[in-house]
């Protein structure tokens, strides 16, 4: 989830933090970004062997709606990096002829046709021409189509690979104190109505249904957590005059950790949903913030600056048993801050400063092993999608700071957002319709 960007040292640093988050986010000049993807400065800690992936084509159609659907799946198994696509030829529009599958290697045909309730897609053997999957997408609406679009590219690579992909999620984001949201592909971007402005720290539920941000109202920086479907709001008790920031939401949805802020320092709260809020650290004129929950919602993983520069920590959901997780390197590495514990439990993203600027770092709790994944320009607020595999961040690379997303496997960067001024994302669930 989005995290308060960068760490603090005593309560009024936190509150300078925030006056300077308020004059950045309403900053009117923003530079161009670059649309060109930039490999250069991504170090990934794990060797990928090229050629391993199974070829892949999806087949053009002569029918605009058709190819429209077509060109929506194409990209989404693009970006999944776990297929080799292959180019189509014209020869092979609105066909699947095995003999020219079979001569461009491809080993899966994915073909959108017409069926008696709209598009239908259809995943074949590239080989055997054998139907591997069949799914109908139903409806001609422009907005639906495409979500449509995107669940059936992830049913593609749930039936190729066992895993679904990430094509159905969203990423919340903040740009000039609005939220906005924007879907995995880099399409779809549309504000999303808030309560009070600037608005921060945004926070998916695990059902996708509800999020969770910062409001800068009249009254204080309460956490708002806000319906998506009926658009009600209502504020997190306690949080209604001081410094609330960085909420996030445990794994069963009933739970909201969030760092709450007076002048004795700043400390993790817990907030049950429809009850009532737990402290679980003392700050005593230290910060406590950035709360991230394990999968399993058993442990929080944070930020303290307790031993005066900003490291993560990790406790027990009660708040018990507090210990440093990964130390950052003295005169090497400085202030850590924005983790994010990784779906399957295993790994904890972050973002640390390396000669003075942001990188992103992967903690590993198997082996204990820190990699830094960039090194050119400024890199923050890593968020994890649902598939464990890819992160996306805030990357100033192309001249301003836009969304990038970073395939751990391959190493494959793309660019997500342009126009800049972006900060802060949060990738969403898996959603069942946008």
């Amino acid at each position: 989830m989005g995290q308060w960007d960068g760490g603090t040292v005593g309560q009024w640093t936190v509150i300078r933090v925030v006056a300077v988050a308020v004059t950045a986010v309403c900053a009117v000049g923003v530079a161009r970004a670059q649309d060109t993807a930039q490999d250069r400065g991504v170090r990934i800690g794990i060797t990928y062997a090229p050629g391993t992936r199974p070829a892949l084509v999806v087949v053009p159609s002569a029918r605009p709606l058709l190819d429209s659907v077509a060109t929506i799946v194409a990209r989404d198994l693009d970006h999944s990096d776990r297929f080799e696509m292959v180019r189509a030829p014209a020869a092979l529009v609105d066909t699947a002829d095995l003999r020219l599958t079979a001569a461009l290697g491809a080993q899966f045909v994915v073909q959108v046709r017409l069926a008696g309730s709209g598009p239908e897609l259809v995943l074949r053997d590239g080989r055997s021409g054998d139907v591997l999957l069949r799914r109908s997408i139903g409806t001609t609406d422009a907005d639906l189509l495409r979500w449509s679009a995107h669940a059936a590219a992830d049913e593609v690579v749930r039936t190729v690979t066992g895993q679904a992909g990430v094509a159905s999620t969203s990423l919340l984001f903040v740009r000039n104190g609005r939220l906005w949201r924007v879907e995995a592909d880099g399409h779809g971007l549309r504000r999303v109505p808030s309560a009070g402005f600037p608005s921060l720290s945004p926070a998916w539920s695990r059902d996708g249904r509800r999020i969770a941000y910062t409001a800068f109202v009249r009254s204080g920086m309460p956490i708002v957590i806000q319906d998506l479907v009926t658009g009600a709001r209502e504020v997190v008790p306690t949080t209604e005059r001081g410094l609330n920031i960085t909420p996030a939401w445990s794994p069963d949805g009933r739970r909201l950790a969030f760092a709450h802020g007076t002048e004795a320092g700043t400390d993790i709260y817990v907030h049950e949903v429809g009850g009532g809020v737990q402290r679980l650290t003392v700050g005593r004129f230290s910060d406590n913030l950035s709360p991230t929950w394990s999968p399993d919602g058993s442990r929080i993983a944070f930020i303290s600056t307790r031993a005066r520069t900003p490291q993560l920590y990790v406790m027990n959901s009660d708040g018990t048993d507090q210990e440093v997780l990964a130390r950052f390197d003295f005169g090497a590495t400085g202030a850590t801050s924005a983790p994010e514990w990784s779906p399957d439990g295993q790994a904890v993203a972050f973002h640390r400063e390396v000669n003075g600027e942001p990188q992103i770092f992967v903690f590993d709790f198997g082996t204990r092993a820190l990699r830094q994944l960039t090194g050119s320009g400024r890199n923050e607020d890593p968020t994890w999608a649902p598939d464990g595999r890819h992160i996306a961040f805030v990357s100033s690379r192309g001249g301003a700071r836009n969304i990038w997303v970073v395939d751990l496997e391959t190493g494959r960067l793309r660019q997500l957002t342009t126009g800049g001024g972006a900060r802060l994302p949060a990738w969403s669930p898996r959603l069942t319709r946008n």
